[in-house]
């Protein structure tokens, strides 16, 4: 019998409403899974991609994210990972400086033996390059084997990659898929198969209104998928309809009903009732103790949709201003993704970043530089002792561009698992290092 934790899309580093506290929350939900694991002795902590939310995770998001592997190594527990969409760059992987370290295994193609289960990896893959995978898998001597990847896979919502086709080119017979990227928890069977999402961490979302937490697994006779819940920051959503004559008094009643002590605070509106101003709905949440409040009111929503606004558009005005400033056409185009209504607005950032590194691979924005760290730039020997993230500054991350303490920040965007633009992603099973 082999036990192991299932988690993934814990996206470190995500600043969700521009909050410090709350970037702060994803890195603590990490570590409340790292220390189950250590109190329930597991064999493993398997983790599905999206470790971090972006390919250039802050210093301080990455000393944690290290300070918490090494809490697993000490306590004998390996940790086996595959790179998601979020975090993967074209040259090094985080998880390559990890593995160097000895404090992770990046799975591949080649089987990782714990216990009794062999354990392949998949990376996130863009659906563009999929037509290509072979799903060519070394052979294994287990008792079971299970499959690690990342990707929006049939049966579950926003599916676009074939679990059927998966299992049945594979050359190994897999007992489970254990998957990242749906940030919804779920399970189903496939040609026999378990097929299993964790659900992310954290919220990354408002829609995420699920409580977070990862799968316990269990390979036996039988496989034994069974989750569990983690405490994070809880989320209040207060909804609200109004009725004729109701207004703002009537928002602020509701919300008087609920404990918003350090709570994200979702407040809709729906209904007819008086127009409400949501920075004042927003200011009596946090007087009341909300971290953050947002309000939305769909009936200005849906009374905007029947509108012809056209003579007002702010994307138009926006569009012939730049028409104006004559912009490069890499400018054009990266404003074309932004202001595109084919493209979600959690996949900007991805599909922003693949535009732009299509150019570059072109020649067609000439030089760039970057303040960032890459994971390709770090001398991993300055990380090895490293226990906790408040011992270190900057200068023990040996990049070509110190750049300065917050120039690791990559900024802010959302991490739900409705198909994000998918970033770089290994094209064949024999390139995933």
């Amino acid at each position: 019998m082999t036990r192991v934790i299932h988690t993934g899309d814990t996206h470190i580093g995500y600043r969700q409403y521009h909050s410090s506290a709350r970037r702060q929350d994803f890195l603590e939900a990490f570590e409340a899974v790292v220390s189950d694991a250590i109190e329930s002795d597991v064999a493993a902590v398997v983790h599905a991609g999206d470790l971090f939310h972006d390919r250039r995770p802050d210093l301080p998001d990455l000393l944690g994210t290290l300070s918490a592997l090494r809490r697993l190594e000490d306590a004998g527990i390996p940790f086996l990972a595959i790179v998601g969409n979020h975090e993967s760059t074209r040259h090094g992987q985080w998880l390559d400086l990890f593995e160097r370290l000895g404090l992770a295994t990046r799975l591949d193609d080649s089987p990782t033996v714990v216990g009794d289960v062999a354990f392949y990896g998949l990376d996130h893959v863009p659906p563009s390059q999929r037509d290509d995978l072979e799903y060519a898998f070394d052979s294994h001597g287990a008792e079971h084997a299970a499959l690690v990847a990342h990707g929006l896979f049939e049966p579950f919502a926003y599916a676009d990659w074939d679990t059927e086709t998966v299992l049945a080119e594979s050359d190994v017979d897999f007992d489970a898929m254990l998957l990242g990227d749906n940030h919804e928890p779920g399970q189903t069977t496939v040609r026999d198969t378990w097929v299993t999402y964790p659900g992310s961490t954290e919220r990354a979302s408002a829609s995420e209104r699920e409580g977070r937490g990862y799968n316990l697994i269990t390979f036996a006779d039988e496989v034994d998928v069974r989750r569990r819940a983690i405490e994070t920051r809880p989320f209040v959503y207060v909804d609200v309809e109004l009725r004729d004559g109701e207004g703002a008094r009537r928002v602020r009643e509701q919300l008087g009903q609920h404990d918003l002590t350090d709570a994200v605070v979702i407040v809709e509106i729906t209904g007819s009732g008086e127009p409400v101003t949501p920075a004042a709905i927003e200011e009596a949440a946090t007087e009341n103790g909300a971290l953050i409040a947002r309000v939305t009111d769909r009936r200005e929503i849906e009374t905007e949709a029947d509108l012809d606004v056209s003579f007002a558009d702010p994307d138009e005005a926006v569009r012939e201003r730049l028409a104006d400033l004559d912009p490069s056409p890499a400018a054009m185009d990266i404003d074309d993704t932004v202001r595109s209504e084919t493209v979600a607005d959690s996949a900007v950032r991805s599909a922003v970043t693949e535009r732009i590194e299509d150019r570059l691979d072109a020649g067609d924005l000439g030089s760039a530089t970057s303040l960032s760290i890459d994971p390709a730039d770090v001398d991993a020997e300055g990380l090895e002792d490293v226990d906790d993230p408040e011992d270190v500054d900057a200068k023990d991350a040996d990049a070509e561009d110190p750049g300065d303490g917050d120039a690791v920040d990559a900024g802010d965007g959302d991490a739900s698992g409705e198909g994000d633009a998918a970033g770089d992603g290994q094209a064949s099973m024999g390139e995933f290092r």
